[in-house]
């Protein structure tokens, strides 16, 4: 059985490591050329999608398009060779590409906020080593959650020093593209108590990734238990994680934009399935009078309050990223709270228009658009799951804490 064929059946095993990549990926020129190679890519990463989603298929050749096609090096700096585009720009790469398809669009979630950290808190010569990693193509997966901590920024995972060497012991889940990722940032504490990704390779011993995602969401985002016995990772390979959240850093707004365009391009998929629906399968309503369900009068409203309401989530979006542009040339109190404000925005917005466009779906479209054949609760199960990430009602109060009393968000990695 290849890995593109690998389905829940198998579910529950060790999976081997993938080999890198034997070709150099693409460098991206520009901002427009990111938006372009994305929009192409998602036209075909959209074929498949629901498929892959029902019978739980790895996207493993559209990951590897995905990776070679340079958008994973968007936010590596030009210094290093690197594209630097816009977090505009990023965050409408990920908003295409999870239009097409959510778990690939999150796939890269991780990949890009380690790229940040690396900038923000590695010296010279590790940032040459690790960009010079990524824009070969080289794709990072992530361990960093823990499963029965007592809250999402506690961790047991643990290493100790080994002169040249660090060796880390652990157990990690929710652990995005760890299952074809070529090297697994380990979030893990030092003596102090300090948070440092020690990036391993995906085939080093004692590191095992498990096949047992079960959601009933995000089905393919390659995420499974990680255990970590005696795994060695060079020091060379130890990032100091923690410096960018003992100072302001534009770190946390980074892995959050990113969060807010995967749920914006949920949002962007189900609105676009329910005009297709209404316009070529639903039924005219029996008093509305109308000869097509496309007539009717609350239809028409419903959909124009969504795609307003996705319109102000991309504006806010947008916006957002130029700000973490702004935080990322200057970091400081003011710049940071900044982004961290706008985005908390963004999140807030995108969160509630992709489960509302999700519900519209079905209420819009009818009954014969839950029949299993479209397999359109893929939308809703896909929103539900990943807008789950950090929870909404703690942004309303973080906006709220900021505009009323001037206190700025906390710095960490869901602000």
């Amino acid at each position: 059985m290849t890995l593109h064929q690998r389905q829940t059946a198998t579910a529950g095993a060790a999976v081997p490591a993938v080999a890198r990549p034997d070709t150099p990926a693409h460098i991206i020129a520009s901002d427009a050329e990111a938006i372009a190679v994305a929009e192409r890519l998602a036209a075909d990463f959209v074929k498949g999608a629901s498929e892959r989603d029902r019978e739980r298929i790895w996207p493993v050749k559209e990951l590897d398009a995905f990776s070679q096609s340079g958008l994973w090096s968007i936010n590596v700096p030009k210094a290093f060779g690197g594209p630097e585009v816009s977090y505009a720009t990023l965050s409408r790469v990920i908003e295409i590409i999870s239009a097409a398809d959510s778990s690939i669009g999150q796939i890269a979630q991780n990949h890009l906020g380690v790229v940040a950290a690396i900038r923000t808190v590695s010296d010279e010569a590790q940032q040459k080593l690790l960009f010079g990693e990524v824009l070969k193509g080289v794709r990072f997966g992530n361990a960093f959650s823990e499963f029965g901590s007592k809250r999402a920024a506690d961790f047991e995972t643990t290493f100790t020093d080994h002169g040249d060497h660090v060796v880390v012991n652990g157990r990690k889940f929710y652990s995005s593209g760890a299952l074809l990722a070529h090297l697994v940032p380990i979030v893990a504490l030092d003596q102090e108590g300090r948070a440092w990704y020690a990036i391993a390779e995906r085939d080093a011993p004692g590191l095992t990734v498990i096949d047992d995602w079960t959601s009933f969401g995000q089905r393919t985002t390659l995420s499974g238990t990680v255990i970590l016995e005696n795994v060695k990772v060079p020091k060379t390979h130890l990032v100091p994680g923690y410096k960018g959240y003992e100072v302001p850093t534009a770190d946390g707004a980074i892995f959050q934009i990113i969060q807010v365009a995967v749920d914006a391009g949920i949002a962007k998929a189900a609105i676009d399935e329910t005009i297709d629906f209404v316009r070529t399968k639903s039924r005219a309503w029996v008093d509305s009078g109308q000869e097509h369900a496309w007539q009717d009068p609350y239809t028409i409203q419903a959909v124009g309050d969504l795609t307003l309401r996705l319109h102000a989530a991309q504006a806010i979006l947008e916006k957002a990223g130029l700000a973490i542009d702004r935080a990322v040339a200057d970091p400081n109190a003011d710049t940071v709270a900044e982004a961290q404000i706008v985005t908390a925005q963004a999140k807030v917005l995108s969160t509630e228009v992709a489960i509302a466009a999700t519900n519209k779906l079905f209420e819009l479209s009818g009954t014969r658009s839950t029949l299993s054949e479209h397999n359109l609760d893929r939308h809703w199960r896909n929103a539900r799951t990943h807008t789950l990430h950090d929870p909404v009602r703690w942004k309303y109060a973080i906006l709220g804490n900021y505009f009323l009393n001037g206190e700025k968000p906390p710095l960490h990695a869901w602000s």
